[in-house]
């Protein structure tokens, strides 16, 4: 396990261009020197270009965020998803091993992957994702995570917000209203089972966990020495158990004409591979309320990482949770209300 000192600041303080470099070497990796951050928070991410001409990606795992059982769960289901080819982006079998510790850090090699964001109005790019999300999760289907987290009430909503007030973020001027719009809008979570760890009828399987446009890298078909076109999956940081729907609903967006447009597209394209069980519908909202919650505990948890306070420097300021609140109170209505149709 390795753990970091809190006397020597932050642990990312450590990660110098030479470190990065280094920890590449010790794998038999040769970079140039040239070395591009990507951007990404939670983890340290570079493009490295080495001396032979190749480029790779090299992925420094914050320190204590997961075990190396953890990381090693994410990897095996990585190595699960190209066997079955579905495009996934994982990570590179250096010296027999895919986890590599260096320095302090746990770190992975991964292939570079060109690629632009998917475009979400357009029907067949939204078909397209559908078929491969079903496929991914046709292989997450085949076997439960061990190790890994769910994703469930507990640790994306209560644990969160127990967290916020007892280390004091949520401002004192909307403290009050704060906890009793989160406490109202949790209590209607809870009326979903599958997100509670409780008996339901719903099915729990392994997911990417974190499908946002983001982490979709789209190669389109007139792209020059396009060998493999369509959408490429990045980033299982995020990978646990939980419902299908996970995977969709951060590919919605707009009004809710718009959504359900979008949701018809996606489910299309899924249903060619997968059955889709529709009563997991009724999930996106609390699902959507989970994640604002869980975000902001996110961000005052890294708060001593000096790249938050960099490019966050909104947080934690009484506008921030005023509208923190106004959108919890928004969730609650639309948790409310029937649930988007496809």
């Amino acid at each position: 396990m390795i753990e970091s000192n809190p006397e020597a600041g932050h642990p990312f303080d450590r990660l110098t261009p030479d470190v990065v470099l280094d920890a590449l070497a010790s794998v038999g990796l040769r970079g140039d020197g040239r070395l591009q951050a990507l951007s990404s928070y939670e983890n340290r991410v570079y493009q490295v270009h080495l001396e032979d001409g190749q480029q790779v990606v090299a992925k420094f795992y914050r320190p204590a965020r997961w075990t190396q059982a953890q990381i090693l769960e994410e990897h095996a289901f990585a190595d699960e998803l190209m066997a079955a080819e579905v495009p996934v982006v994982g990570p590179l079998r250096l010296q027999a091993a895919t986890l590599h510790a260096f320095a302090g850090f746990w770190f992975c090699v991964a292939p570079r992957r060109g690629g632009r964001a998917p475009e979400l109005d357009d029907e067949e790019v939204l078909e397209w994702i559908g078929r491969f999300l079903a496929r991914l999760h046709l292989v997450g289907q085949w076997r439960p995570f061990e190790v890994r987290p769910a994703l469930d009430l507990q640790s994306y909503g209560l644990a969160a917000r127990d967290w916020l007030l007892a280390n004091d973020f949520v401002s004192p001027e909307v403290r009050s209203q704060w906890r009793q719009a989160c406490d109202e809008a949790l209590n209607l979570v809870k009326a979903h089972t599958v997100l509670t760890g409780q008996d339901s009828p719903l099915r729990k399987l392994r997911l990417h966990g974190d499908c946002h446009p983001g982490n979709i890298l789209w190669t389109p078909m007139d792209a020059p020495a396009a060998a493999d076109p369509g959408p490429h999956f990045v980033d299982l940081d995020d990978a646990r158990m939980g419902p299908a729907v996970q995977d969709l609903w951060m590919l919605l967006s707009g009004e809710r004409a718009q959504q359900t447009y979008q949701l018809s597209c996606l489910l299309q394209g899924y249903e060619q591979i997968r059955d889709f069980d529709r009563r997991e519908l009724s999930l996106i909202e609390p699902l959507r309320t989970l994640r604002m919650i869980h975000y902001s505990a996110w961000l005052a948890q890294r708060w001593d990482d000096p790249a938050f306070p960099r490019n966050f420097p909104w947080f934690g300021s009484t506008d921030y949770w005023r509208e923190q609140l106004l959108a919890l109170h928004e969730q609650i209505e639309a948790m409310q209300q029937p649930a988007l149709m496809a």
